[in-house]
């Protein structure tokens, strides 16, 4: 009877418990790694496939219109400057990415900032998004003092975009050296340099700044945060809502980046692109400038080889 109490009445040593807890710990910290590295690469693999998406979304556009879309819309006052409405390549790529019904409801005679526009603008489409960067709610577009980047009012709400399109190696704007500018109505047939060896869009985080699949607003400047500690202390102008480029003599995802340029948190520095062939690459941000700026533009006349990015 004794001896059934004392089998009964045995238990795990406190020794015993922490050598167990200390093993478990040990294991955890094996595998979480491991497990935040596939959910990373399963993440990579989906911002892969939204700008397969887009690119698709681009050909049929391409092929139905006969051009691309343009970069953005915009008048233009006397001084060449623009004057709205700003609506950009994404917002007119809406039907052929199955948003018949958000493309019918833009007013594109109006301004993107317009009042009549604000529930199309704040909509936020999973298809703009990079599910690495975690920054899916609407922004603000502010002006901005150009001088010192200090806010002077708030302009208009717009919905995210993870993936500008790309407009050359200059300052976003009219007559671009890629194929997305103001007014833009680039054919495949004037990407002489060959559309697997030129990218259509590119990716840009929000710690970089803020992009938007809607369009430029008028007088938005665009400014580093400050909190991050990246991106270059210099203003930018509203193009670079939809636009970004290869300037500046840094490769994609350097941390030196003008806030229109491109950036990813996919881990080591550089960014996934679309090649107008439809193809992804993701590039880094070591890539040659001379080779980065040359696949930028679309009939720089320069030879890029497959192996050299």
């Amino acid at each position: 009877m004794r001896d059934r109490l004392a089998r009964r009445s045995r238990g795990f040593t406190l020794i015993e418990l922490l050598v167990v807890i200390a093993i478990i710990a040990v294991l955890v910290g094996l595998l979480l790694p491991a497990v935040q590295a596939a959910r990373e690469a399963a993440r990579r693999a989906q911002c892969v496939n939204n700008l397969k998406q887009l690119g698709l979304a681009l050909a049929n556009y391409e092929q139905a219109q006969k051009v691309l879309p343009p970069g953005y819309v915009s008048n233009v006052d006397a001084s060449g400057n623009d004057t709205g409405p700003g609506w950009g390549w994404a917002a007119m790529l809406l039907p052929q990415l199955e948003q018949p019904a958000l493309f019918n409801a833009v007013n594109f005679s109006l301004a993107v900032e317009a009042l009549d526009n604000q529930t199309v603008r704040l909509t936020v489409l999973t298809a703009f998004l990079c599910p690495s960067d975690p920054s899916p709610v609407p922004f603000w577009a502010v002006q901005r003092d150009l001088s010192t980047g200090a806010v002077v009012r708030n302009l208009c709400q717009l919905a995210p975009s993870n993936y500008p399109g790309v407009y050359g190696v200059s300052e976003p704007g009219p007559a671009g050296e890629g194929v997305f500018f103001r007014n833009s109505q680039v054919a495949l047939r004037d990407v002489l340099d060959g559309t697997a060896s030129t990218v259509f869009v590119g990716e840009r985080s929000h710690v970089l700044n803020d992009a938007t699949w809607t369009g430029s607003v008028t007088g938005a400047v665009l400014f580093p945060s400050g909190t991050t500690g990246v991106g270059r202390m210099v203003t930018e102008l509203a193009p670079g809502l939809v636009l970004s480029h290869a300037g500046e003599h840094v490769g994609p995802g350097d941390r030196n980046s003008e806030v229109n340029q491109f950036y990813s948190l996919h881990g080591g520095q550089g960014a996934h692109f679309l090649f107008g062939d439809g193809h992804v690459s993701f590039l880094k941000a070591t890539t040659n400038y001379a080779i980065f700026s040359a696949l930028a533009t679309r009939a720089g006349g320069e030879v890029v080889s497959g192996d050299a990015y």
